[in-house]
């Protein structure tokens, strides 16, 4: 774990190193990635297959390639009845923060008579990555899967691997509630590219979306363009900003909060006085001793855990800015007053009582939010990932009288004559 002071010389030095700390994986996938997208490509189904009984250990035309909708709809219902409310709970929550991103379309005529506007509608088809084993979270699912139901996609795939035929019976769960139309046995790399391709009844979607690991980030950021992603994630990361005023105890679960996530996680505290930071990080190896994930989050905490003395507090909001966390925690008094100095991070958590975690479940903003940085210039997963927007414009005679002339100077002069003579035509110019 790293301590700095925002009072010593080095600091500014240290700062930018840990800024500029990559924490993705170190493994060369790239390469592997595109020999299987190529082959799933080429092959199609038969590649798929091959690819699946090499890398998660069963035969999919054994076990099936799909999982039946009323297999989903079981461990739905089999779910222990507390575990079922909360989802329950999660997922209309989730619901309803995600109906008021639902864009309005625009339609008006301007001064000139021009008609303009725009028209949203949602993408056909959607195909969902649902990881297996350690990060199988029926969390991520609904808060991927509801956001395209909400935006009205009319077809959502979901692939999740079954290592050897294993299944999550709580993603299935999940699954069910969300509305999810197809569940298909399938996981990595080979599963992306078969969502982006196709492969055999697994028919193309538009757009993927979901996390996974290096090799599944590496598949969608190469198929970027073959259909549309929701971004390429990294490890998670979390910055929270806290005064002497909190327990300590708190602090500290919120910062392993996201280091129990993977070794490659990042947790940093920022506060005004060294006194509380040392108070939080000896309830760090505290907590760290009883946790049942502690092997993990001890190897994130003691490799990319950070905790930064500030002279005040509103010292930090430029650092934050420089950092653009996926998760930032305002542990203090008046939280606006720093959420309000702060232009980078993907979602806020605002005050004493809030943390990351309430977010993660069942508050209902998305929790699928960028990383290593990436909130400098993208958000969180949203209904405008699963819609696209169609500007539309009419004109009639009196407009185009009215627009045409600078059309046809501006299309001349970029050297564009046909251009200039399908407007000079209907003006009747001599062109």
């Amino acid at each position: 774990m790293i301590r700095l002071s925002a009072s010593t010389p080095d600091f500014a030095e240290a700062f930018a190193a840990l800024v500029d700390d990559r924490r993705e994986s170190a493994a060369d996938v790239s390469r592997d990635v595109a020999v299987i997208i190529a082959d799933v490509r080429r092959r199609g189904a038969e590649a798929v297959r091959d690819l699946t009984h090499r890398l998660d250990g069963h035969d999919l035309d054994q076990s099936g390639w799909r999982i039946d909708p009323a297999d989903c709809a079981a461990a739905y219902e089999a779910l222990e009845p507390g575990l079922r409310t909360a989802l329950d709970l999660a997922a209309a929550r989730i619901r309803a923060y995600h109906e008021r991103q639902r864009p309005a379309d625009s339609d008006y005529t301007d001064a000139a008579g021009v008609r303009l506007g725009a028209r949203w509608t949602p993408v056909d088809a959607a195909g969902l990555y649902v990881p297996g084993g350690r990060a199988a979270y029926p969390s991520s699912l609904l808060m991927n899967a509801i956001p395209a139901k909400v935006a009205g996609v009319g077809r959502l795939a979901m692939v999740t691997p079954t290592p050897n035929g294993r299944i999550n019976h709580l993603v299935l769960a999940a699954a069910h509630l969300a509305g999810v139309d197809e569940v298909w046995r399938i996981g990595g790399a080979q599963g992306v590219a078969a969502l982006a391709h196709g492969a055999g009844d697994l028919l193309p979607v538009d757009v993927v979306t979901g996390p996974g690991n290096a090799w599944v980030a590496e598949a969608k950021r190469q198929l970027y363009g073959v259909v549309g992603i929701d971004m390429v994630a990294g490890p998670s990361e979390i910055v929270v900003v806290a005064d002497a005023k909190n327990d300590p105890e708190w602090i500290a679960a919120d910062l392993l909060s996201q280091a129990e996530h993977d070794t490659v996680t990042q947790s940093i505290l920022f506060t005004d006085d060294a006194a509380f930071a040392d108070a939080v990080t000896a309830a760090v190896d505290r907590q760290l001793a009883t946790l049942a994930t502690g092997t993990v989050a001890r190897a994130a905490w003691d490799t990319n855990g950070a905790v930064i003395v500030v002279d005040r507090l509103a010292d930090a909001c430029p650092l934050i800015d420089r950092l653009a966390p996926e998760h930032l925690q305002l542990a203090v008094d008046d939280p606006q007053s720093l959420f309000d100095r702060v232009r980078h991070a993907g979602s806020v958590f605002l005050g004493r009582h809030t943390p990351e975690a309430i977010g993660d479940y069942v508050a209902g903003p998305n929790h699928v939010l960028p990383t290593g940085r990436r909130a400098r210039f993208a958000s969180g997963l949203s209904v405008l990932d699963f819609m696209k927007r169609t500007s539309f414009l009419g004109l009639d005679e009196t407009a185009l009288a009215e627009l045409g002339p600078a059309t046809v100077a501006l299309a001349e002069a970029e050297g564009l004559p046909a251009h200039a003579r399908s407007v000079a035509l209907r003006l009747r110019l001599n062109r």
